[in-house]
């Protein structure tokens, strides 16, 4: 019985992976392979001023949560250079911590210490404004909070003005697939990264700050970690998402 419920299962998603929706391609991609020591990522790339997005739900309150349903949120004249996951969430997808979608908060930020990943601090917020990316500890952002189009509150922080966050082990053996955000030191440009094997926390880090050059970036999540990639007809398979992160472009003009 469990052979078969495996089986389906497989089939399943080898369907969704054929059938991922084709998206409009834009004339170059945001994203490129990285290898690092020894690990290969995904880095997708923005700049200040781009037009990044975050989203939840849509005008009706229902969940956005899958690349089918996200592309229905753009207008018809934009298309998704690429998107990820962006933020912890609870079961029923809400956010846990801090969410901000065009200038309203819709969720609070959380500063007190707790379990599982995001409550290790410190933990933090990625803001995105007109004219900067900002990767900031969750309270020093609650002490003096900057003006944000788009927020989102996420754990742990994976590098802090330049230094890997003081928990993570370089010999630790807890493996996942995992993505997150890093910003430069003038917050004009932002590293989107996934991993395409399991790694480490201090590896993930060290990503950002030794090969990218981020003074800050933080974690989005492990094991459900997501990306859309519509250059490369990319949409990976899993559950639902909670908050999504994305990059909108113009629709190219038809070729003549």
């Amino acid at each position: 019985m469990m052979t078969k419920i495996w089986t389906n299962f497989l089939i399943l998603a080898l369907l969704a992976l054929v059938s991922r929706p084709l998206w409009a391609q834009t004339a170059d991609d945001p994203c490129h392979r990285v290898d690092f020591d020894g690990a290969a990522f995904t880095v997708c790339e923005a700049d200040a001023g781009d037009d990044l997005r975050l989203w939840w739900n849509d005008p009706s309150g229902q969940l956005i949560g899958t690349p089918e349903r996200l592309e229905g949120q753009l207008g018809s004249d934009e298309v998704l250079g690429f998107a990820m996951n962006a933020g912890m969430y609870h079961s029923d997808r809400r956010p846990v911590g801090l969410y901000v979608e065009k200038g309203q908060q819709e969720r609070p930020i959380v500063t007190s210490e707790g379990p599982g990943n995001f409550g290790l601090l410190p933990n933090g917020v990625f803001c995105i404004a007109p004219d900067r990316l900002t990767v900031m500890e969750s309270r020093s952002f609650n002490a003096d909070p900057p003006t944000c189009t788009y927020a989102t509150q996420s754990g742990p922080m994976l590098v802090i003005d330049g230094a890997l966050h003081p928990k993570f082990l370089p010999d630790s053996d807890s493996l996942n697939i995992r993505n997150g955000v890093g910003v430069s030191a003038d917050g004009k440009h932002a590293w989107f990264a996934i991993s395409e094997t399991p790694v480490n926390f201090h590896l993930f880090a060290r990503l950002f700050r030794d090969e990218l050059g981020a003074r800050n970036a933080l974690y989005f999540d492990g094991k459900i970690s997501r990306l859309v990639d519509p250059s490369e007809n990319r949409a990976d398979f899993g559950l639902p998402m909670g908050p999504i992160v994305g990059l909108v472009r113009p629709k190219p003009a038809p070729a003549e």
